[in-house]
């Protein structure tokens, strides 16, 4: 009787974390955790689509760290920030909705046609390895993350002066950012 009990037990703690996985809906804290969000549509796995939430969770928090961050030290600018994050999104969700995929496919095609050209040059000692990272990758495309983490930075320092052009470069650079993302809608 006691062997039939843990391994009913051992069953039922066995199936539970199976049972929670099977849900695929995320409860929305922002308002109150009342409304559930519709799954994501990505078609990758389970580790995936966790790493895809994981990643969502973590801009939305750098979001909320941002707008603080105006608040306390370019106020007079959060309704253009707040205009341009939102900008952002819509785009952000164009780009990747699935009427895009030919374009996104397309520009992928086109990004590793470069980054091949780019090796062949790289390979043959026409290009050294640092010209070849920034040929591949493009100075401006990755200089928000930098600039963020300068500002997160700053202000940790609590430097004042230099959170605030921190700010007013991120906020430049995302717009630039809104702009690329236009055009490669347009295309």
């Amino acid at each position: 009787m006691k062997f039939k009990m843990l391994l009913l037990s051992l069953g039922l703690l066995l199936s539970v974390p199976g049972m929670a996985g099977a849900n695929q809906t995320v409860p929305d804290t922002n308002n109150g955790g009342q409304k559930e969000k519709a799954p994501c549509n990505c078609k990758e796995g389970r580790e995936h689509h966790m790493m895809h939430k994981d990643w969502q969770a973590k801009m939305a928090e750098r979001e909320k760290m941002l707008l603080s961050w105006v608040d306390q030290y370019t106020p007079d600018k959060k309704g253009e920030w707040t205009t341009v994050l939102a900008e952002k999104k819509t785009l952000s969700n164009q780009w990747m909705s699935p009427e895009n995929a030919e374009k996104r496919e397309q520009w992928k095609k086109e990004k590793m046609a470069k980054i091949e050209e780019l090796k062949k040059q790289f390979d043959a000692g026409k290009l050294t390895k640092e010209e070849f990272i920034k040929q591949a990758h493009g100075e401006k495309e990755m200089s928000h993350w930098r600039t963020f983490h300068k500002l997160r930075n700053a202000v940790e320092k609590k430097d004042n002066k230099q959170a605030v052009l921190l700010l007013n470069q991120l906020l430049d650079q995302t717009k630039q950012h809104n702009q690329k993302i236009k055009e490669l809608l347009k295309k």
